[in-house]
């Protein structure tokens, strides 16, 4: 399996490095991974770095919340779905992750942990929702938060 990420930095708040880029690549095979997720031998998805401005807009614009968040989730293609009539030269599109790096700063500084933990974490909880997971039931909700523990002790970056 191969997982292509296109980055898109909109922001001027953290200089996005290979090690940033890293982390959201580690993060998002080790959730795949643990998912097993690897019928197709390519994955696609985007991953934006923007403001609190532009994700707020965002939120609004597809979620009608007019306030910041920390991340977003597109879905295109449900990982999860039968992809039995897709061929192994098939390319899936997992859809788009978009982080706001001024929201990775401050949650950062409030739990006492580095901009990359969040970063990784935030990363962890879109790929689980680009993969069907969501939050809105209690049940899921449990679900989705043992899934981001397991992703986060997989990679060894704790709190």
């Amino acid at each position: 399996m191969k997982l292509e990420i296109y980055y898109d930095d909109r922001q001027d708040f953290i200089e996005i490095t290979e090690e940033y880029k890293n982390i959201v690549k580690k993060t998002v095979e080790t959730a795949m991974r643990i998912e097993k997720i690897s019928k197709l031998p390519m994955y696609e998805l985007s991953v934006s770095f923007v403001s609190n401005d532009e994700i707020k807009q965002l939120n609004n614009d597809y979620r009608q919340v007019d306030s910041e968040t920390d991340v977003l989730s597109f879905p295109m293609d449900l990982v999860d779905e039968d992809l039995s009539e897709l061929c192994e030269t098939d390319i899936l599109e997992m859809g788009d992750i978009v982080l706001s790096t001024e929201r990775i700063i401050s949650q950062a500084e409030e739990l006492g942990h580095t901009q990359l933990r969040e970063t990784s974490y935030l990363v962890a909880h879109s790929a689980l929702h680009l993969m069907g997971y969501d939050h809105i039931a209690e049940e899921d909700k449990k679900e989705m938060r043992k899934m981001e523990k397991e992703v986060m002790k997989e990679l060894k970056i704790f709190k």
